[in-house]
């Protein structure tokens, strides 16, 4: 697990439940279509995996 994530909201957070809401906000994905990078380790992978159904994520 090295190196960097790009990390795409590709989906909208209004339907989704709170925790995942707040997930992606602290994750400072604010709009849709929102790329940023991540370091690729375990507590990033964690989010992820908790959103997977809202976001495209790409290797670096």
């Amino acid at each position: 697990m090295d190196g960097k994530l790009r990390i795409t909201l590709v989906k909208s957070t209004i339907g989704a439940i709170p925790k995942h809401k707040a997930t992606a906000l602290s994750m400072g994905l604010r709009k849709l279509n929102k790329t940023i990078e991540l370091p690729d380790n375990a507590a990033t992978r964690g989010q992820i995996d908790q959103i997977k159904h809202l976001v495209k994520v790409e290797k670096i």
